[in-house]
């Protein structure tokens, strides 16, 4: 591991200042290790190694770009456990979900891409005219911490396909599965100069970053206010900036379904990860005359969570990454018991038998309605709010009635009725009697849940810039 280096140009590197961090493991609290906090000119650095790689890089040929793809996906996969272990350890998942959930979706997500790119195609003729999409430049990336691997991918492999240099600053809270990372490009044999990795925090690493002359675009994810702060300094050099951010989700069980079978799936759509999921249902909206019967489902759904050590594979739920998240938590419990929502199950504090620890007892409340902070608010934790429709109309206004835009879901049994309240719901994603993963479709947010879309061929074309030949032919 180089938790004291950056990746640049091709080598490990020396900072050219002396911060350092500890990375806490959130199951004890406790250090693991120490990286190197980058400065202005570590960024300086990586940029211009990025600047120069970009027009080799971009002028590849697209087998080529599959290859490496490829190369990465396979290195990705020869070391899940050892990337799943580091996001044990760094951000609490239990070691199971590290491996099965939060490892193999860098997999997926390179393979999605290498597969999208093969079929892409960059040219196509309109009239006498060619239009050409072409790589957009040096890409700066800021990534999260919730899903650091798969923010990650999901971001380097479209810019690698479309033939972009990059520079990543990947969460300074979870920070090894990144110095992995970059081991496994290197391996890969991705060209100096393409990849560069600058650990750091958002107001110094992420600031250089988003305002850079030198960088032509900026995807970041996070938070809502971390996104309106990258895109502020992003402002003076007119660069693309992308972003996914928070998430409010909904969740809407038409008065049709199976409640039996479709509520613990919806808890479970909150409660994985530890609720650190920016596409969380948390919101459950059900008909008012059978909340009682949700409750008592959800309330023995939530039961069965195993709330325990990460290294423990029967463990489900690990503790929240940070104190910071974990205070945070407690509060907006705190706050939903103090406006007067039903607790069902959970509450504030620890579960018994866990005194160290950042661990959060899975949360449900029933009868909250819309106005409550515990419905707007993103509490990125396991908490679950229940709110009662007495109509469909008015659950498709409750669904719509906060700032974020990101996911949603719809339980019927008449699958043409879900998909019809699913148009109607002003979000990036909808998803439809919890079908599986589909990482070829566009993921991403309306309103302040951010803008443009990654995975799959959208995903792409957000690092590709449009140009005109007019009388090509």
């Amino acid at each position: 591991m180089h938790e004291l280096h950056f990746f640049i140009d091709g080598a490990w590197v020396e900072p050219r200042g002396g911060t350092r961090l500890a990375v806490i493991d959130p199951s004890s609290e406790q250090q693991i290790a120490e990286i190197a906090l980058g400065t202005e000119a570590d960024v300086d650095h990586a940029v211009a190694a990025a600047r120069r790689a970009f027009p080799a890089f971009a002028a590849t040929t697209v087998a080529a770009r599959a290859a490496l793809l490829g190369r990465i996906a396979d290195g990705i996969a020869a070391r899940r456990d050892e990337l799943a272990v580091a996001i044990s350890r760094e951000m609490g998942a239990p070691i199971t979900f590290a491996r099965d959930a939060q490892a193999a979706s860098g997999v997926n997500h390179f393979r999605q891409m290498r597969a999208t790119l093969e079929a892409y195609d960059f040219d196509c003729m309109q009239g006498s005219t060619l239009i050409t999409r072409e790589a957009i430049g040096v890409v700066g990336m800021i990534t999260p911490w919730n899903w650091p691997l798969n923010q990650i991918a999901c971001k380097v492999a479209p810019a690698l396909a479309a033939g972009c240099t990059i520079v990543l600053k990947p969460s300074e809270i979870s920070p090894l599965s990144a110095l992995i990372f970059a081991d496994i490009l290197a391996e890969a044999g991705v060209p100096a100069g393409v990849f560069n990795l600058v650990n750091g925090d958002g107001p110094t690493v992420g600031q250089a970053i988003a305002r850079h002359p030198d960088i032509d675009m900026v995807s970041f994810t996070g938070s809502t206010r971390g996104g309106t702060a990258v895109a502020a300094a992003a402002a003076a050099t007119v660069k693309r900036v992308t972003q996914e951010l928070g998430g409010k989700s909904p969740n809407i069980l038409l008065p049709d379904i199976d409640f039996a079978k479709a509520v613990p799936p919806g808890v479970a759509r909150c409660f994985g990860n530890a609720g650190q999921s920016c596409s969380a249902a948390t919101r459950m909206l059900v008909p008012a005359n059978r909340q009682a019967e949700v409750v008592a489902l959800a309330k023995a759904a939530a039961a069965n969570w195993r709330v325990g050590a990460p290294t423990d594979p029967e463990t489900t739920m690990g503790p929240l990454v940070s104190k910071t998240q974990f205070d945070k938590v407690q509060r907006l419990i705190e706050t939903g018991i103090a406006e007067g929502a039903t607790l069902i199950c959970g509450g504030p504090g620890r579960p018994a038998g866990l005194e160290r620890g950042y661990y959060c007892q899975p949360t449900i409340f029933a009868d909250v309605r819309s106005d409550m902070v515990i419905a707007q608010e993103e509490i990125f934790g396991p908490v679950l709010v229940i709110i009662p429709y007495e109509t469909v109309e008015e659950a498709v206004t409750i669904a719509n009635d906060t700032p974020y835009g990101l996911s949603a879901y719809v339980q019927a049994a008449d699958r043409a009725a879900a998909v019809a309240v699913a148009r109607r719901i002003r979000a990036g994603n909808v998803h439809v009697n919890y079908p599986a993963v589909d990482r070829g479709a566009p993921f991403g947010g309306y309103k302040r849940s951010g803008n443009g879309r990654e995975w799959g061929r959208f995903g792409l074309e957000e690092y590709l810039e449009i140009k005109a030949v007019i009388g090509a032919a």
